[in-house]
């Protein structure tokens, strides 16, 4: 893997990729180099066949899940065409089928819970971006001081998925939060604009992706809750809530980022259809009556 940093560090810095997928990129293909060496074979000698039988590992030795696996086969034919600059025969190396599974939304009351019971202000500040303005954790520990404005309600998000950038609304309770939050973590005119919102352990980074995600799992299991419950499905709590409430998908399309409206449309099967008015044709009958 070392003969060929230079050129996937290289790929990475000219397709201005981000951290999280450069680091995703990279697991996956030391990985699958790992297999290659302990069958004493060159990494320039890769063949489809090699690809094959380390698909069929993850899927029978690894068991992994269809989408996962598809994730390795993305960066092994990222590897394969772009580094290694060969063919790939999508006929021979097919993508596995994955059956969609159903998005999970927490209850609004075990989100409640979760924000209420939890006594560090640096928690529930993040807990309360993540929920109210339906962000994704990555982006909740990049945010800088500059993007939450108070005077229009938002917060500003840079570089996220896909390399967009947008705009999602500012609660007004989470306000309240980051205001405490701020006047314990910050000295007055101690800071700028450009700082982190939420800084990591180390100076001028930012807080780790896996202390929000395993916080909110310690919390979680604390409370006894829907163990489905995690910093993602908040995320996925705003939208069918969202929906709920009667807000206009497109508007939270483009609150949570989504490329496709589509994308959006499948947290409607979330909701729970009495709150958005929908009654069964049963209970609309006329004069209806039962023996």
């Amino acid at each position: 893997m070392k003969n060929y940093e230079q050129q996937i560090n290289l790929y990475f810095e000219l397709k201005e990729m981000p951290e999280s997928s450069r680091e995703s990129y990279l697991r996956r293909m030391q990985a699958f180099i790992a297999f290659i060496q302990k069958q004493n074979q060159s990494i320039n000698d890769i063949t489809e066949t090699n690809i094959q039988q380390y698909i069929l590992y993850l899927k029978q030795e690894k068991k992994l899940s269809a989408g996962t696996i598809n994730n390795y086969i993305s960066g092994i034919r990222w590897f394969y065409t772009i580094i290694l600059d060969k063919e790939w025969n999508a006929k021979k190396i097919p993508r596995m089928k994955r059956v969609p599974a159903f998005l999970v939304a927490p209850a609004k009351a075990d989100v409640l819970m979760l924000i209420n019971t939890t006594i560090n202000l640096k928690h529930k500040a993040f807990l309360v971006l993540l929920y109210g303005s339906g962000l994704r954790v990555s982006e909740v520990a990049k945010l800088k001081i500059g993007d939450i404005c108070s005077k229009n309600m938002t917060v500003r998000v840079e570089n996220a998925k896909h390399n967009t950038n947008r705009y999602t609304i500012l609660s007004t309770s989470a306000l309240d939060i980051l205001r405490e939050y701020f006047k314990m973590y910050f000295l007055p005119k101690a800071f700028q604009r450009e700082d982190w919102l939420f800084p990591g352990r180390n100076q001028g980074e930012h807080i780790n992706v896996k202390s929000i995600k395993n916080t909110l799992i310690k919390l979680r299991n604390c409370l006894h809750l829907n163990p489905n419950i995690s910093s993602h499905t908040l995320r996925h709590g705003f939208a069918t809530h969202s929906l709920e409430d009667g807000v206009d998908p497109i508007f939270i399309q483009q609150m949570l980022g989504h490329k496709y409206l589509q994308t959006t449309l499948a947290y409607l099967h979330m909701t729970s259809k009495s709150l958005m008015g929908v009654k069964s044709p049963l209970d609309t009958i006329d004069g209806k009556k039962y023996d």
